[in-house]
């Protein structure tokens, strides 16, 4: 079953991927809060690397160090330009022999096409893996226990791990209580059916993002593409970045960037009452007037008229005080993460 056609079955109204309704939007929030929430993760890619030299491939383009992957561990990791501007950013994790890259779907093809151009003699082949796997989140403090009960032999450990079910579902631990189920397209329907049938609400795209935005896991889609180096997105605070593996495109500008302290600006998560946030709009402070001070990496709406968003944003202006669109715009104010990003 693609997409589409389960989305249709499910009941969700969606436009290119991102399902903008799916079941009741104020319980699926109070659901990320206090229970648990499904949502298909229509809106990402999958890019799978096949073959024996996949690993040493991976290990010379991406940021993390591959070689941690090893079935049980999960991770983040990022590919960038040569001056070390982000062109994606990835959740990556094994099935069996292959690696996969999940990524967001407007950006898959054109990063599979990319790394694909450097593969020349290495034995791998990037191929969509999406073409037979789709993903399920599920986020709440109760999806562990949930999950625990529909796969009783499973152990889900702790945050960045992953663990297989006997009938071929890989079961993602991101941080926090968020999880994912990656699981063979032929399954989507039975999966989902059981999920809700175990007590999960369904949940559309931006109760995910929000999600995401409250673990402070950073996503490039298409509008920030190569607007940050790994660090203003605190991804080497969260495992993403390694600084004792060997080369990869931008890798000298990421260690220099590191090793001489010049990170002038951090992802920060924040929240306006607004009408609503977008991926690539800019902040602004007082005193740079029409001087950009930030950018939103991901926004979603957290119910009441209240949106949060991951800033990217000038370390010495967040005193001043940060202003959405313009200086005389909704003003941004400070949440906190699970990890400090100064």
């Amino acid at each position: 079953m693609d997409w589409h056609a389960f989305l249709d079955f499910a009941g969700a109204t969606h436009d290119n991927g991102r399902i903008t309704q799916l079941g009741d939007a104020a319980l699926a929030l109070q659901a990320l809060e206090t229970g648990a929430v499904a949502i298909p993760l229509s809106h990402l890619g999958l890019i799978r690397f096949s073959g024996e030299d996949s690993a040493a491939f991976l290990q010379g383009q991406l940021s993390s160090d591959i070689r941690e992957l090893n079935g049980s561990r999960i991770q983040l990791s990022s590919y960038s330009t040569p001056k070390g501007r982000m062109l994606a950013s990835f959740l990556a994790f094994r099935q069996n022999d292959d690696y996969l890259l999940q990524v967001y779907g407007n950006l898959q093809a054109a990063i599979q096409k990319r790394l694909g151009m450097f593969i020349l003699r290495s034995k791998t082949k990037a191929t969509d893996g999406g073409a037979d796997l789709a993903c399920i989140a599920l986020a709440g403090p109760q999806a562990r226990s949930l999950l625990a009960g529909m796969y009783a032999n499973t152990t889900l450990s702790g945050d960045f791990t992953q663990s297989n079910t006997h009938d071929g579902i890989v079961i993602l631990s991101q941080q926090g209580d968020v999880f994912q189920l990656c699981l063979p397209r032929t399954l989507l329907a039975s999966v989902w059916q059981a999920l809700l049938q175990a007590g999960a609400c369904a949940g559309s795209t931006a109760i995910w993002e929000l999600s995401q935005i409250r673990s402070g896991t950073p996503w490039i889609s298409l509008p920030t593409q190569e607007e940050f180096v790994p660090q203003m997105s605190n991804l080497e605070l969260i495992g993403g970045v390694s600084f004792n593996k060997g080369c990869y495109p931008g890798q000298e500008i990421v260690a220099r960037t590191q090793y001489l302290g010049k990170t002038k600006r951090r992802m920060f998560r924040m929240q306006a009452s607004c009408s609503s946030i977008q991926a690539g709009q800019h902040v602004y402070s007082k005193s740079l007037a029409d001087q950009s001070a930030g950018t939103i990496m991901l926004a979603a709406p957290s119910g009441h008229g209240e949106w949060e968003a991951l800033v990217v944003a000038r370390i010495d202006h967040l005193e001043e005080g940060l202003h959405l669109g313009a200086v005389d715009g909704p003003a941004l104010q400070l949440l906190p993460l699970p990890y400090a990003p100064e």
